[in-house]
């Protein structure tokens, strides 16, 4: 069993050098401007960018702070605190500042460097911590967290100081990952993957991430190094008993896979049989979601302290209705899986060995 000091080690390694930690494949935009921009244009959204801009932009005429402070949890390189300091800035704000808070020295650095670029230094500021071990000394207008609360181990106590921080009518607000920890699939779901999986020509099925082909499907845990997805499934659990949602998106399930770095990059939105792919997936996955017989993996959420008269539920999904139960997995069955996912690590392993001899 690998210990903390050792991930946190990983984990660093992982994003000193990793400038461009949202870059995505070309397939994912094509995806993403389809059909997540429909889902997400009703309520003012048409870049990420938007969700945390208004949304901070409104707490501070609900809160009726003048210098108002907020603060990103697991900021990274900070390219989405300084996109949105100049947003702020545009809408009329000028004394505020954006708490940076990060792990990673190197990141920081590409924070600070990028402020200096873009000339909002005077509304950032830059905190090197473990945010596991974080402790709010003072009140936030707002709380953001872009794509880290899926590494974060010590949720219970992060969410305890969000919370405690969190001006009284402020706002938390996330895009975030809420599937399976170390972002496997569940098993519902993987049985639908796989089906997809049988369509694909053999060059649609190189990891571009791993470096080699997956004849079958690779349910891998992701955080066996570092914390990727680490506490995934607990996020929305969690939200849900400390927090009040005022707007809630969930989408997308099985399309995760053919749309990310791994696998994505096999794709090319010009060629029609491979948008005509990713289009039905992602039916598939609407249709599915609807009907209860998969659950959302990632969510876009603004959450309160007090209660919410009218909240926003896209499609109708609420929060609670999006929690995928982890405990209907017997014992047995979960057996069974990890079984099949070694059979199937060794049958692809068993098809590189004879295509090394056969190329010979």
């Amino acid at each position: 069993m690998i210990d903390n000091e050792a991930k946190l080690r990983q984990e660093l390694e992982i994003f000193n050098d990793n400038i461009n930690i949202h870059d995505l494949p070309d397939i994912f935009h094509y995806w993403s401007n389809k059909h997540l921009k429909l889902l997400v244009e009703e309520y003012g959204i048409t870049h990420p960018d938007d969700l945390f801009v208004n949304y901070m932009f409104d707490s501070v005429l609900s809160c009726g702070v003048e210098e108002p402070i907020f603060i990103s949890i697991g900021a990274g390189n900070c390219d989405t605190e300084v996109r949105i300091a100049k947003r702020l800035k545009e809408k009329g704000l000028q004394k505020f500042c954006i708490e940076c808070l990060e792990l990673n020295p190197n990141m920081l650095k590409r924070g600070h460097d990028l402020a200096v670029q873009e000339s909002v230094t005077e509304n950032l500021s830059f905190i090197e911590l473990d945010f596991n071990k974080w402790k709010a000394n003072k009140q936030y207008t707002s709380v953001i967290a872009n794509h880290s609360l899926h590494h974060i181990q010590n949720l219970e106590g992060v969410f305890s100081e969000i919370k405690k921080s969190l001006h009284k009518n402020g706002a938390f607000i996330t895009f975030d990952v809420i599937g399976r920890n170390s972002h496997q699939r569940w098993p519902e779901a993987l049985d639908a993957l796989n089906n997809f999986w049988k369509e694909l020509p053999k060059t649609y099925k190189y990891n571009h991430m791993h470096k080699r082909f997956e004849l079958m499907y690779e349910n891998w845990h992701r955080s066996t190094k570092g914390f990727e997805g680490i506490r995934a499934q607990d996020i929305l659990p969690l939200l849900i008993k400390n927090f009040h949602f005022q707007l809630f998106i969930g989408f997308s399930n099985v399309i995760d896979v053919f749309i990310d770095r791994a696998f994505g990059h096999n794709f090319n939105p010009s060629k029609k049989w491979d948008t005509d792919f990713i289009d039905r997936i992602h039916q598939f996955d609407e249709e599915s979601i609807r009907n209860g017989t998969i659950k959302p993996t990632h969510m876009m959420a603004v959450m309160k302290k007090l209660p919410v008269t009218d909240p926003d539920y896209s499609r109708g999904f609420s929060p609670e209705y999006c929690v995928r139960d982890p405990n209907i997995d017997s014992n047995i069955n979960i057996l069974v899986r990890e079984i099949e996912g070694i059979f199937i690590i060794l049958l692809n392993r068993f098809a590189k060995i004879l295509d090394f001899i056969g190329n010979k």
